[in-house]
């Protein structure tokens, strides 16, 4: 029940309080460790604690760099570019299939006698959710940004190497990649 409480509490701020909070934390822990280090360091007599101390130390320190600073996969160019969007069920399996290779510009929602979309999902199993004009897609500089176009249920990514997906703001262009998973309110499209 907590760890509920907490995880809805995080993912409703925004990017400036989480940063806050955890340049916050950051501080923190750098207070503790040069506390211990001082204890440890110019009032301990104990020799073998002062070793230990900087084993765990050190070990700590080039863990923490290693998390911080490592290669992200949002840097990692793909070496082959989207070339089909799979409409997947419940259990993973391939629905429909979308050619968007040589297209500039494509609109999701769900088509009606008096607008089309160029992703159709008024035939999905969560059509109920989704908005007649939900998101587009943009081709620009070699990549596809998803972009949420004020829609009632949002529109989230999961990308191919995470294991969250990220919902994202309204008309703020997002970079997919190969192997992303876009979620059109439930409703999961892969990007091949």
């Amino acid at each position: 029940m907590r760890d509920g409480f907490f995880k809805r509490y995080i993912s409703n701020l925004d990017n400036d309080e989480k940063s806050f909070w955890i340049k916050s934390i950051d501080i923190l822990l750098i207070i503790v460790a040069v506390t211990a280090l001082i204890y440890v360091y110019w009032f301990n007599t104990n020799n073998s604690l002062k070793i230990g101390f900087g084993f765990l130390i050190a070990v700590v320190a080039v863990g923490y760099v290693v998390k911080k600073y490592r290669i992200s996969t949002d840097n990692i160019e793909t070496e082959t570019e989207i070339t089909k969007l799979i409409l997947l069920d419940e259990k993973g399996e391939s629905i429909k299939e979308w050619y968007i290779q040589g297209k500039t510009s494509l609109l999701i929602g769900k088509s009606s006698n008096h607008s089309e979309v160029d992703i159709d999902l008024s035939d999905a199993e969560y059509a109920s959710l989704i908005s007649k004009q939900h998101a587009v897609l943009n081709y620009a500089d070699g990549n596809w940004y998803i972009e949420d176009i004020d829609s009632k249920n949002g529109t989230g990514v999961k990308e191919a190497y995470k294991n969250a997906k990220s919902r994202l703001e309204t008309q703020a262009p997002y970079r997919i990649s190969m192997g992303d998973v876009i979620y059109i309110a439930n409703t999961k499209i892969l990007c091949t």
